[in-house]
């Protein structure tokens, strides 16, 4: 009785199972899988949680979030509709020690609240500085400040000590523990400081051109919060209402999650990149797992068994191999993620919800479909094996698949990626990139190998090289497959050496040595000549020094703005909200002009930084009109000037080229690189307690620290693409196994020596390692110039180190895949060999 497919398939399975056949598949579904599924667990969880924490990052039900205080008719219409009302007030300034206490200061993010806040979530304190916290509903009493708990650590301060802040002394009466609405850890990186909103006049540091975020929230039922959405929404644009939003459960905080969507974004890539490089292995495991069953399928031919019998057999093998292979890799993703929730520790809570059953799903989808896509293509052509083959060797070989099979496997593992990348142009680039990276490395190892037909003298050349040159000239299609997944391999280990070296350093590094390390805003124009005095005295010999004004662009051309005239998001928020706008005769010697003319003195002129005027569509000759405390100017344009954002100069999206603008409100701003001695930076606060001292270094170093957070847990990530490539570099490497025995056997057979062969192998395997290598090196070193001047944006080249150090790394890894995969074939007996080899 002849076997069913599923008794075969069975048998077969656990066969090749044991014979190690299916190793490599195994191992490369479980790495595409394991990456996507832990990126797609840890994604599931943090939206969960932000779903769940949404109304506490809120504040409320829904929050007016706007430059200027809110027009009253705001919170009578929300009392009127039965919500409750809250509002504060947050905004960066320097806190203070007494004198007789040290009279140390330090930058904190200061927040005014009324009665009742918040609204959604609890507040919790304590009354020591390590306490756990205890909930409660009481704000500030008049008077007091509640402080977090590095407040006290940086001054040197305790409860019940007094803290300066602006003109004020407030006695610290408790820590803050956890505030709900405070938003993600990394968007306040300066430790908070709340008050009464009573006690906030008396400190005098609200001023004319302070940049204060007005919060009014509302709670309540939800069809009264929906009335109060909809009736501001219609209000705003009645009215003209500028630099207001509503902010809901619908609309978010999308500056909130900036960091963790780019974070995301990244793991997302290195997770594509991994599911591509397996989806190479695959294949090429497939075929050689193919190649390696052909006999064995003739003589299922011969002893009856039918095609369709044969393809079922293979086909559920497959799928139980892929099946068994996804759910490893599952179960790791969900192992892995907690990796990045731990590396992620203080930007996201480490109390997430559980995951859904999404991502585990769209994991086990993820292998069958890389199985069903690349592996079983080759495979199912064993059922059409002759049986004439059991005597003739030469037929039933392996073809290439059809472009109808392969594209449309192709187009379905694509279409997945899509969907699992969650943004359209990251999936274009990743899906895209790679196959052009695949296209070009397959055309340059091609013309490679035709010039090595012909460079190399047969007459004068050593017989191992003209034998290896011989062995890739005679199979230039598997010679151009094993350079070009070798290359696809290497390309993610050189990016990855790449990002983390010369990248990533040379970003933190851009920084001048002389570059400012204190940006003080806020200076009164009376205090201008005495705090430019205390510069002097202290040896500050160079400083930026430019009056900031606060203006909101209102026409363009005579043309009033809108936010809904533009496409572009970044746009709608610019004309949205009022801009750090200055005026000086000179212009700043780092702000070099790239269009138009600097005149100094020239009455009705603005000078526009480039990028804004591209983002707005604004040009030479365009007339801007500008709202500067309710005074109206009207400039035309007459240059534009290149600013370098990443410089920690002062820089300005639109400067007026005159020395002064009378009748508008403004303060100075001064950016200078602090003397090293000791107590300037407490000085100067005492002496002008009103200003804000924003000390770079320290805040660089916490953004450092986010930045080091976010780039381990990619190079975690990055470790699964390195297996996946490392896979692709064995099974690129081994492809040719049984043809190489086939060859050797016969060069055995007229004498050839196993240290002749073992040259040729190495030859050959140096010469393709060297070859993928230079070709992964060239590609990474353009990715990368193209990721330091369009993503970091600055001026980097590489190395020429890197085509060596990369072709030279391609050799060693190549040579180590073939003496680890190839060795068996060196080492079988002469005669086993041969009876293989005439089999």
């Amino acid at each position: 009785m002849k076997p069913s497919f599923f008794s075969l398939g069975w048998r077969t399975l656990w066969r090749d199972l044991r014979a190690g056949e299916l190793r490599l598949l195994i191992v490369a579904v479980t790495l595409a899988v394991a990456a996507l599924s832990a990126v797609g667990f840890f994604s599931d969880r943090l939206k969960g949680g932000l779903q769940r924490d949404a109304r506490q990052l809120l504040g409320g039900d829904a929050v007016l979030a706007s430059d200027n205080p809110a027009p009253a008719a705001f919170a009578e219409r929300a009392r009127a509709l039965g919500l409750q009302v809250g509002a504060t007030q947050t905004f960066p300034t320097m806190g203070r020690a007494p004198d007789e206490q040290g009279g140390a200061s330090r930058l904190v993010a200061l927040k005014a609240v009324s009665p009742g806040y918040p609204l959604r979530g609890q507040l919790l304190v304590s009354t020591t500085a390590d306490g756990a916290g205890e909930p409660t509903r009481e704000v500030p009493g008049p008077g007091e400040v509640w402080v977090d708990a590095a407040v006290l650590e940086s001054l040197d301060l305790h409860l019940g000590d007094p803290l300066l802040l602006g003109d004020s002394r407030l006695r610290i009466a408790r820590v803050l523990v956890l505030e709900p609405d405070r938003g993600a850890g990394f968007m306040n990186f300066a430790p908070r400081v709340m008050v009464r909103e009573t006690d906030l006049a008396a400190t005098r540091l609200v001023q004319p051109a302070s940049r204060i975020n007005h919060r009014l929230a509302v709670a309540g039922e939800g069809p009264a919060v929906k009335a109060f959405t909809d009736w501001a929404e219609a209000e705003m644009k009645r009215s003209g209402l500028r630099g207001a939003r509503i902010e809901s459960l619908d609309s978010g905080r999308p500056e909130m999650r900036q960091t963790l969507d780019r974070a995301e974004k990244f793991l997302n890539l290195v997770a594509l990149l991994a599911a591509l490089l397996s989806a190479v292995a695959v294949a090429l495991a497939a075929r050689g797992f193919a190649g390696s069953h052909l006999d064995d399928c003739a003589m299922l031919r011969v002893l009856g068994q039918s095609q369709r019998t044969i393809a079922l057999a293979y086909a559920f093998e497959f799928v139980l191999a892929g099946a068994a292979a996804s759910l490893l890799g599952v179960v790791l993703g969900y192992a892995v993620h907690y990796a990045f929730v731990a590396l992620l520790a203080g930007l996201v809570d480490a109390a997430l919800p559980a995951a859904t059953a999404w991502p585990a799903l769209l994991g086990l989808g993820m292998g069958l479909t890389l199985l069903v896509a690349f592996g079983l293509p080759p495979v199912l052509q064993l059922a059409q094996v002759p049986p004439l083959r059991v005597i003739r060797r030469d037929l039933g070989g392996l073809k290439p698949a059809s472009l109808l099979v392969l594209g449309l496997g192709v187009a379905g593992f694509a279409a997945l990626l899509m969907a699992v990348s969650s943004d359209r142009l990251l999936g274009l680039i990743a899906v895209g990139g790679f196959a052009g990276a695949v296209l070009l490395f397959a055309g340059l190892s091609w013309l490679a190998v035709q010039a090595l037909r012909r460079s190399v003298n047969e007459s004068t050349a050593p017989r191992w090289l003209v034998l290896a040159t011989r062995q890739v000239s005679a199979r230039p299609a598997y010679a151009v497959v094993q350079v070009s997944a070798l290359a696809v391999g290497l390309l993610a280990l050189v990016l990855l050496v790449l990002l983390r070296t010369d990248l990533i350093s040379s970003w933190r590094q851009a920084t001048p040595p002389d570059a400012p390390n204190r940006f003080v805003i806020n200076v009164l124009p009376e205090q201008a000549a005495d705090f430019q005095a205390t510069l002097r005295q202290a040896g500050v010999g160079q400083f930026d020094w430019y009056p900031m004004i606060r203006g909101r662009l209102v026409s363009i051309n005579g043309q009033p703005v809108k936010p809904e005239d533009y496409p572009s998001e970044r746009a709608k928020r610019l004309v949205d909200r009022e801009f750090n706008l200055s005026n000086s005769a000179e212009r700043p010697p780092h702000n070099p002009v790239v269009a138009g003319r600097w005149t100094p003195e020239e009455t009705g002129a603005v000078s526009v930084e480039e990028g804004i005027a591209q983002t707005l569509g604004l040009k030479l000759g365009d007339q801007l009109r500008f709202d500067i405390g309710g005074v109206q100017t009207e400039s035309r344009i007459t240059s534009l000037r290149k600013v370098d954002w990443g410089s920690l100069h002062a820089n300005f999206f639109v400067i007026y080229p005159v020395a002064s603008l009378p009748d508008v409100p403004v303060t100075y701003l001064a950016a200078f690189r602090a003397p090293a001695q000791r107590g300037f930076d407490n000085g100067l606060v005492r002496q002008f307690p009103n200003i804000t001292n924003v000390d770079m270094s320290s805040t660089l170093n916490q953004i450092q620290r986010v930045l080091d957070q976010v780039v381990q847990a990619v190079e975690f990530l990055f470790g699964f693409t390195l297996a996946a490539g490392l896979v692709v570099l064995f099974a690129a490497v081994t492809a040719t196994r049984e043809e190489r025995a086939r060859e050797f056997a016969i060069m055995r057979a007229v004498g050839a020596s196993s240290r002749l062969l073992r040259q040729v192998q190495g030859a050959e395997l140096l010469g393709v390692g060297l070859l993928a290598g230079f070709l992964a090196s060239a590609v990474a070193a353009g990715v990368g110039w193209g990721l330091a001047h369009f993503v970091f944006e600055f001026p980097w080249t590489a190395s020429p180190w890197v085509l060596l150090g990369g072709a030279a790394a391609g050799a060693v890894l190549a040579l180590a895949a073939g003496w680890w995969g190839l060795r068996e074939v060196l080492r079988r007996p002469v005669v086993e060999t041969l009876r293989r080899a005439a089999a």
